[in-house]
């Protein structure tokens, strides 16, 4: 009876267990999506120096303001076929890709949390609700930046500075206390200190690689505002993650500059392929999330077959 009684109760516990990483998933990625539409508003305006509260949404073509079913993140957008219902004006493929984006980042972000806090060795739930939201708006900045960048080739110090003193300040109180963190430390002040030498070698090493092309081409190849991306990035992941965003950023922006150069319309003109600046921030930032998700495992991979 008593056997029967536990294995019953446990069950209970797992499937209340089962039913809160459900609906706290689902919730996420609601939430996920509600702020990345609000991300859209802002990376519409913020290049034109707009504000980001007023006027309410509208059509950025006739003007005309959205009814409420027409900002329902994605829907609205597969409701109305991509185009605006009044004057059929385009409306980009990025609305629905950030809202999508941000949506499975936060939802992901959730999962792992929820299913942290059930394990046995769990660490406390300050710690681990810390590092969740840390990841979301880490995320958030992510895709932001990479979408300015892409669109405008735009890395804004309103995002990229705050962005690494906000990074600076969390992983220095939480990488002490938590075993998710790739670099143990002893006290708050060897965090504080470990942290401030990886932001200076990742900005640093951007800086290298702008000194160097100067010397060669004479004029500017890769901006400052990469440099405080990488700054940014080491602040949230440490040298080590911010050293994989560079090499898989790096790698992405091989793969779309030789995809562009072995297109018909490149070949045809050589002269504008010379002068086409690809994003690299737009890279770094896809390689930032992707190290922020996997790159513990990734680096203990490399690190295993490399034989260390």
């Amino acid at each position: 009876m008593v056997s029967a009684s536990y294995e019953a109760y446990v069950a209970a516990v797992y499937s209340i267990s089962s039913m809160i990483r459900v609906l706290g998933t689902i919730l996420a990625g609601l939430l996920g999506l509600a702020f990345g539409s609000f991300l859209n508003v802002c990376l519409s305006r913020w290049p034109e120096g707009e504000s980001i509260v007023h006027p309410h949404s509208h059509c950025r073509s006739c003007g005309r303001a959205l009814a409420w079913w027409e900002n329902v993140p994605i829907v609205s957008w597969l409701v109305l076929r991509g185009h605006c219902r009044t004057c059929d004006a385009s409306i980009s493929w990025r609305y629905p890709l950030v809202e999508l984006a941000v949506g499975v980042l936060w939802a992901v972000t959730a999962w792992r949390f929820l299913n942290l806090i059930f394990l046995p060795d769990a660490p406390t739930l300050k710690i681990a609700l810390a590092d969740a939201l840390g990841k979301v708006i880490l995320y958030w900045l992510l895709v932001a930046l990479a979408v300015l960048d892409s669109e405008h080739l735009w890395l804004p110090n309103f995002i990229t500075l705050p962005g690494i003193a906000l990074g600076l300040i969390l992983t220095t109180i939480l990488a002490p206390l938590d075993d998710s963190w790739w670099l143990q430390r002893l006290s708050w002040k060897s965090a504080l200190l470990e942290d401030l030498l990886a932001i200076v070698a990742a900005a640093g090493l951007i800086l290298l690689i702008r000194w160097i092309y100067w010397l060669i081409r004479r004029r500017e190849g890769v901006g400052l505002g990469d440099a405080k991306l990488m700054a940014m990035l080491a602040a949230w992941l440490g040298l080590e993650g911010a050293l994989l965003s560079f090499v898989i950023g790096v790698v992405l922006g091989a793969v779309v500059a030789i995809v562009l150069l072995v297109s018909p319309s490149v070949r045809r003109d050589q002269e504008r392929w010379a002068q086409t600046k690809l994003p690299l921030g737009t890279f770094l930032c896809v390689g930032g999330i992707v190290s922020a998700l996997w790159g513990e495992p990734i680096i203990h991979a490399y690190l295993r077959w490399a034989g260390f």
